[in-house]
């Protein structure tokens, strides 16, 4: 038996939204209403994206579903929220207009997982009913071609008002370019800095991004060119910093907190993550070891006055499915909620960000200064 959209509609007008007067159709918060395979598929977006109500929600709408058209089918209801911007005003932006946050996510050391982060926090804001893009930056080592399972495939090309533009690969609903996809993951990079840096401006400006609500940003590791040419080319609306929580990544997660810090620069850190917290043995699944140290990111959080964004333990699925390309974003477990869980961090951090803080503009660096920091 088929059902129709309207059928889909006229069934969520049972669910009321508890802090007004109406139902959530009537209030406009339903939209992409999709009918496929069995399955009914819709988003709903709320005032604001903590919304007590998330929960209560979700299962009213799958409750009304079932009541009203059958038991019988699946319902997946993408509880969100719209997101608001945290650059200046689109129409004037020059460079990517209809993107309205661009995150850096960052580390200050490299072998962190800071790509691992980049693609799974890509996957899981993709998952929360958000269009989202995703810059491979590290020119030098790129790895999110194979930890998305695209290695090999070539990105088109599409003419924008007379100008070739690359279109980026998409897949599990993220958006995105690499450096990988046009060189063999064989050869090695003998590049200088401006080459390099070249090679981002490109990815960034001659692409065909279209609307985002995020774009991330996977940066090298360190404090480099591809950093200062980032803040310069376009306005960043916050950092990530990723780190394990032995003190010799600790010190370098402090240089690049530091980094984005600089008077000069002045990007928001977002929060900091620790990654490889523990380890537990499958034989003893209630024992953690802390391989590299305890909470020594968390700590760093508290003493710099910046948000702390969870752990995420050691785990061989998580290697696992990078190397497969089927990131633990997707699966429907702990770890996967885990991910989720800092997705929905994230959002919830862009979103007070916005309110509080003014939006990001370019950063303005002298040309003939030795260092951005003098």
């Amino acid at each position: 038996m088929s059902y129709s959209v309207d059928q889909v509609s006229e069934a969520l007008k049972k669910v009321r939204y508890p802090d007004g007067n109406a139902d959530i159709v009537s209030l406009n918060m339903v939209e992409s209403i999709e009918i496929e395979d069995g399955k009914i598929s819709f988003s709903v977006y709320l005032p604001v994206f903590n919304s007590p109500f998330k929960k209560s929600i979700e299962k009213a709408c799958v409750k009304a579903i079932h009541d009203t058209i059958t038991k019988n089918i699946e319902v997946n209801a993408t509880i969100t929220s719209r997101v608001t911007y945290g650059r200046i005003d689109k129409t004037q932006e020059e460079i990517l207009p209809g993107v309205k946050n661009i995150i850096a996510v960052a580390s200050g050391k490299g072998g962190v997982g800071k790509s691992t982060i980049s693609t799974n926090l890509a996957i899981a804001l993709a998952k929360l009913g958000s269009k989202v893009g995703l810059i491979d930056a590290d020119v030098y080592g790129p790895s999110i071609p194979k930890m998305f399972g695209v290695e090999g495939i070539k990105p088109g090309m599409e003419n924008v008002n007379g100008k070739d533009c690359i279109v980026p690969v998409e897949k599990y609903g993220v958006k995105m370019l690499s450096i990988g996809f046009f060189v063999n993951p064989n050869d090695a990079l003998i590049w200088r800095g401006p080459m390099a840096t070249s090679a981002l401006r490109q990815l960034i400006e001659d692409s065909v991004w279209g609307e985002l609500d995020y774009m991330i940003i996977d940066l090298p590791p360190g404090t480099s060119d591809i950093h200062l040419t980032l803040v310069q080319t376009m306005p960043v609306t916050g950092a990530i910093i990723v780190s394990t929580p032995q003190e010799v990544a600790l010190a370098d997660a402090r240089k690049g907190i530091g980094m984005f810090r600089q008077e000069k620069i002045n990007v928001p850190i977002l929060g900091l993550i620790e990654n490889m917290a523990w380890f537990t043995p499958d034989e003893l699944p209630n024992k953690k070891f802390y391989i590299f140290g305890k909470d020594g990111c968390k700590n760093l959080a508290a003493e710099l006055n910046i948000p702390f964004l969870g752990h995420i333990p050691i785990v061989e699925s998580i290697r696992e499915n990078g190397d497969s390309g089927v990131p633990s974003a997707l699966e429907n477990s702990i770890l996967g909620d885990s991910f989720r869980q800092l997705g929905e961090n994230v959002a919830q951090l862009v979103e007070e960000r916005n309110a509080n803080l003014a939006p990001t503009l370019k950063v303005a660096i002298d040309p003939n200064a030795k260092h951005p920091t003098n």
